[in-house]
């Protein structure tokens, strides 16, 4: 029996401008997938290139260019019947993400079967709010060449298009992921190369992340939590009575195969998860980047994926406490530790119930019985940004093992981090602004619960939580004055008019 015809289609990442970009891994995976009773002729393997440097190219732009390239170089792949796998690097991965979710989710069986995303950007990146400038000159990101900002934009943490593109795939691919639809699978490394750390930007050295995308970012196994504030109303005094928020329907991503590859980074030909990997089989040091892809690209049932996400997420555990713990001595004068621990990554999105955008507000969290911010743990927070283009998105990256507890942390005999208790509620406060005027906000709650800490905080994944408030419109914005015999009433000047205490409906 002949083997099997595999056609592969390689998609890379955002600033790469020469092919090498991808390495010897097509070459690798050509070689032991005959070992493995798969052939993937080197002509059947398709090298994307993509311009993402332009400041006018979006990242829409680029899938729909993809689509173009479909219909023009893989047309006869499609016309006897095959359908081709594809292999992305970085932002590949959200921009063929993107593509299929434009031209193909609702549009028939999808050309192609097998969606293999290394080290993707699927929620964005922490380094994208740095600069083009700034980031350009990063060697743990790709480096050479200046970046485009219509990219760059969507990898911003929190970004609107970045939202959209997963709130969907939350909330409508649950029938997609099979033999119907596709087989979508993430590998990720969780390692940072010291050589290619930049002192001047820590999110080069940041744990639970590859050096550029963070191990939560990349997962597509999504949840999306809506927190509404109910609609006001006011006491005997005409003071507006503040309730807690309620909590609507928490929608799950469908379960997507996630696998942290053993010592990966992002990029670099030493420990990159594409660029390092060898032609030889004799390469050691990408064995299990290799046999993991050969593991995503073998599945054609839905049993056999069920058995790779679970046989993933078992290594994915192993590695994450096989590496928890990192000695550093040859870069160092001294012997230095990393601890690597688990994080969960939530975007807060505020807008009001008109839908309008709250761009000014404290967002406060809290835990402990005694709902008190005092009582969450040192160290629980490891950084939050800001979207520059939508303020009303905000991005905590939280230390799950520090929050959920963990034992003592030794090197040897030599306690590096004590035991940490676990913090089993948690709970949130938002004070917008602003809180006076003709249109105005109230601060709204969720007292700290085991279930916020639940339904929020899962590790290696992003949670995306809806805050709705109240929009507040003082009935004083529009009044009607009866016109009588008294012309001098035409004349009444209201400029100086004031909020009262009543507002509308």
């Amino acid at each position: 029996m002949p083997n099997e015809i595999i056609t592969l289609v390689f998609v890379h990442g955002w600033s790469v401008t020469s092919m090498d970009t991808y390495g010897e891994l097509p070459l690798r995976l050509k070689n032991e997938g005959l070992k493995n009773g798969l052939t993937l002729d080197v002509q059947e393997i398709f090298l994307g290139r993509y311009l993402s440097f332009h400041d006018e190219v979006r990242l829409p732009d680029i899938s729909r260019a993809f689509q173009a390239a479909v219909n023009d170089q893989l047309s006869g792949v499609i016309a006897s019947g095959r359908r081709f796998m594809c292999i992305t690097h970085s932002t590949g991965g959200p921009v063929i993400r993107d593509w299929w979710k434009t031209y193909w989710k609702s549009s028939g069986r999808c050309p192609m079967s097998h969606l293999i995303m290394l080290a993707p950007a699927n929620h964005g990146s922490s380094l994208a709010q740095l600069g083009k400038a700034r980031i350009g000159r990063i060697k743990s990101w790709l480096s050479g060449v200046e970046p485009g900002q219509g990219v760059l934009d969507w990898l911003e943490l929190g970004s609107n298009e970045g939202w959209e593109l997963n709130l969907d795939w939350i909330e409508n691919s649950k029938d997609q992921v099979g033999t119907n639809g596709i087989f979508p699978f993430v590998l990720t490394g969780q390692a940072i190369d010291r050589k290619l750390y930049d002192n001047i930007n820590p999110y080069t050295g940041e744990a639970g992340s590859d050096g550029v995308v963070r191990v939560a970012s990349a997962s597509i196994n999504s949840r999306h939590v809506m927190l509404t504030q109910p609609p006001l109303s006011m006491d005997q005094q005409g003071n507006i009575i503040p309730l807690d928020f309620t909590s609507g329907a928490i929608v799950t991503a469908p379960k997507t195969a996630l696998r942290v590859v053993r010592l990966k980074s992002h990029s670099g030909s030493d420990m990159g998860i594409m660029n390092s990997v060898l032609q030889d089989s004799s390469d050691v040091k990408s064995a299990d980047t290799v046999s993991a892809i050969l593991q995503c690209i073998k599945v054609k049932a839905d049993s056999d994926y069920q058995q790779v996400c679970n046989d993933f997420a078992a290594k994915t555990d192993q590695i994450q406490k096989d590496e928890q713990l990192e000695t550093e001595t040859d870069l160092l004068v001294i012997k230095r530790h990393f601890i690597n621990d688990r994080y969960s990554m939530v975007i807060f999105r505020v807008r009001d119930h008109k839908g309008y955008p709250v761009t000014d507000f404290d967002l406060v969290l809290t835990a402990g019985a005694n709902d008190d911010p005092n009582h969450l743990p040192e160290g629980f927070c490891a950084d939050r940004q800001r979207n520059r283009l939508n303020p009303e998105t905000i991005t905590f990256y939280f230390n799950f093992d520090i929050l959920n507890g963990c034992d003592a942390i030794k090197d040897g005999s030599n306690i590096v981090r004590p035991a940490i208790k676990p913090t089993t509620m948690l709970g949130l406060h938002i004070y917008p602004r602003p809180v006076n005027g003709f249109v105005r906000y109230m601060p709204c709650q969720v007292k700290a619960s085991a279930a916020l800490f639940n339904n929020v905080l899962l590790p290696n994944t992003t949670t995306l939580v809806d805050i709705v408030l109240q929009r507040i419109v003082d009935k004083e914005v529009f009044r009607t004055e009866q016109l009588t015999d008294d012309l001098s009433l035409l004349k009444k000047d209201f400029k100086g008019t004031q909020p009262g205490q009543e507002f509308a409906d």
